[in-house]
C-alpha cells in the first residue's frame, strides 16, 4: 500500500506535530506502508526520510540518502536551502536564496537555478543537466557536481537516469528508526520525501 502524505504537519502547533509524526512512524512501521512524504519543513523531512529527493521548479536536482545530503549536500540548490533553514545552536546568520524564483510557466533555459547559482558558468545556460548516478547511489542534476562524483566513484564513470528509474535500497531494515531509506524498493515501504522550490520556498 502506499500512503502519500502531503504537508501533513503544517500549520500544526509543534506539540501537534510531534504526535502526528509519531503516529505516522508508527503506523508505517506496524502496517508496513510505502509512504511518499512531502513536507515545506527541513526538520521534518530529516526527521522521518532516510532517502531525500530535492525539486526545482518541478525537477529533481539531488537525490541520495538524507543522512548525506543534510551533511554534505551536492547541488548549489540544496546547500542555498540548507544555508537558509534555522538550526539550533546556529551560530552564523542564514543566507537567504539570491534573486527571484523563475516562472514555472517559462523556466530559464539550461539548468533552471543558474540565475539564482553562484557557480553558474556558460554550460549552465545553455544546457540542462541531467540526473547521473553517484557511486554511494545518490543522484546529482548540476554540471559543477558531476566532476566530484566522478572522483568518488574512482573511474566507474555515469549512467544518465529517465524518470521513474529505481534509486538504491537502504542499508536500514526499518522505517521509523535509525537511518532510513524512504526511497521505494521492493523490499522496502518507504519513499523519498521532496523539496519543491515554489514561491521561493524550500518544499520538501
Amino acid at each position: 500500500d502506499l500512503l502519500i502524505c502531503d504537508e501533513p504537519v503544517a500549520s500544526l502547533d509543534v506539540s501537534i506535530q510531534a504526535q502526528i509524526l509519531n503516529l505516522f512512524l508508527e503506523l508505517r512501521r506496524d502496517l508496513g506502508l510505502t509512504c511518499l512524504f512531502i513536507s515545506h519543513d527541513l526538520s521534518v523531512v530529516r526527521h522521518v526520510s532516510d532517502r531525500v529527493a530535492i525539486m526545482y521548479l518541478g525537477r529533481i536536482v539531488e537525490q541520495g540518502e538524507a543522512a548525506r545530503i543534510y551533511a554534505a549536500p551536492r547541488h548549489p540548490y540544496t546547500r542555498a536551502l540548507l544555508d537558509s533553514s534555522p538550526k539550533l545552536g546556529r551560530a552564523e546568520a542564514l543566507k537567504p536564496i539570491a534573486g527571484e524564483l523563475p516562472s514555472p510557466l517559462a523556466p530559464p533555459a539550461g539548468c533552471a537555478f543558474h540565475p539564482r547559482c553562484p557557480l553558474a558558468t556558460e554550460i549552465c545556460r545553455k544546457d540542462r543537466p541531467v540526473l547521473r548516478a553517484c557511486e554511494d547511489g545518490g543522484l546529482i542534476a548540476c554540471h559543477h557536481a558531476y566532476e566530484t562524483c566522478a572522483r568518488e566513484a574512482s573511474g566507474a564513470g555515469h549512467r544518465p537516469l529517465l524518470p521513474g528509474a529505481p534509486p538504491g535500497r537502504s542499508r536500514s531494515g526499518r522505517c521509523g528508526s535509525g537511518p532510513r531509506q524512504a526511497a521505494y524498493s521492493p523490499r522496502r515501504k518507504c519513499w523519498s520525501a521532496m523539496f519543491f522550490g515554489v514561491q521561493g520556498i524550500p518544499c520538501v
